[in-house]
């Protein structure tokens, strides 16, 4: 009887990571699933509880780490990044030494260990903003922010590893992506769980710039499916079409857990804040590829999973999140202006 095939997450402790681990857990019960996770702030081993995976704890720019977790790996698909636009903002070195040095040193390791297929998972903010129109996959790179530019150095990376080494691997770059685990760093659990505490909701500028969110789970099944059906040395597209503006997503959680939209707080605006992404996905769904979650559906689960499971986020509040958050908005908040329905 052969050993049942290997494939490694590389991030496989983060957000998207753990809830693409669960995914494939769920619908490749014969795979192994083994992850390879740095554990930063980001990373919490809780999403991986009960998901029956291996956790190696360890950098993807290590390479003896790298060349250790990939050992006997059939695939390896990798999610491992930095991914906050305001950390990046604040200090870029992380994003670099993940998003370049990591990606670089974690593929190639894959490649010198015959890994079969791989799959990276990108950023639609690599293409930059558009004020109208989506973007295709053959469209050029305008990143502009530090994080947008190093996840695009690293697409470079690879894309070039294809060329030289014929290194059998796909890129995926999905738009906002929403749901359980999900940091409070970010717009949507961070929105959630201060209307549930009553306190602001710090909202750039005016809430107007759009964001297409798909749930988790729809990105999770882009992810496979690429794996399985893409074409190696190609770029896949996932977005969901629920496009909104700030503003509306931030009165309808409100709406949601039962907080008055007064909570909404205008704040000055980020550096370099794009107005607006928006993929084309007909070259993922030419795979056989569907979201199932609308744009209703997708933040009303999220919104209910953050209300439901206080256990998982009241503990990260306590930690090294409430110096960020007051860096990054205790002088934004004291000149805010509150919203009037």
């Amino acid at each position: 009887m052969s050993a049942r095939p290997i494939l490694l997450v590389a991030g496989g402790a983060g957000f998207i990571g753990a809830n693409f681990v669960r995914h494939v857990r769920a619908n490749r019960p014969d795979w192994q699933v083994r992850v390879l996770d740095a554990l930063t702030y980001a990373g919490d081993r809780r999403r991986l509880d009960g998901a029956g995976c291996e956790l190696i704890v360890g950098d993807i720019a290590h390479r003896p780490t790298a060349a250790a977790a990939l050992q006997g790996a059939s695939w390896l698909v990798n999610v491992a990044a930095e991914t906050h636009v305001d950390r990046s903002l604040l200090d870029v070195e992380p994003f670099l030494h993940a998003n370049v040095l990591g990606v670089q040193r974690l593929f190639e390791a894959a490649r010198l260990a015959g890994v079969a297929k791989a799959v990276h998972v990108s950023t639609d903010e690599v293409y930059g903003e558009t004020r109208g129109g989506a973007f295709r996959e053959t469209d050029a790179l305008a990143p502009r922010n530090p994080y947008a530019a190093s996840k695009a150095a690293g697409d470079l990376m690879l894309l070039a590893a294809w060329q030289t080494h014929q290194f059998p691997l796909c890129i995926t770059r999905g738009v906002n992506t929403i749901g359980p685990w999900q940091h409070p760093e970010k717009a949507v659990p961070l929105f959630t769980i201060n209307a549930i505490r009553g306190q602001p909701l710090p909202l750039y500028g005016r809430g107007a710039q759009q964001r297409d969110r798909l749930h988790v789970d729809d990105h999770a099944s882009a992810i496979l499916t690429v794996l399985e059906r893409g074409e190696p040395g190609e770029v896949y597209n996932v977005a969901a079409d629920n496009h909104c503006d700030n503003l509306t997503v931030a009165q309808r959680i409100c709406a949601r857990v039962g907080a008055p939209p007064s909570l909404i707080h205008f704040v000055t605006d980020r550096t370099g804040h794009d107005w607006n992404y928006a993929l084309d996905a007909a070259k993922l769904r030419a795979l056989g590829w569907e979201r199932r979650y609308d744009f209703g559906a997708a933040l009303d689960a999220a919104v209910d999973w953050y209300l439901a499971s206080p256990d998982w986020w009241e503990p990260i509040l306590e930690g090294e999140f409430q110096a960020y958050y007051d860096r990054q908005y205790g002088e934004r908040l004291a000149g805010a202006e509150a919203f009037r329905a």
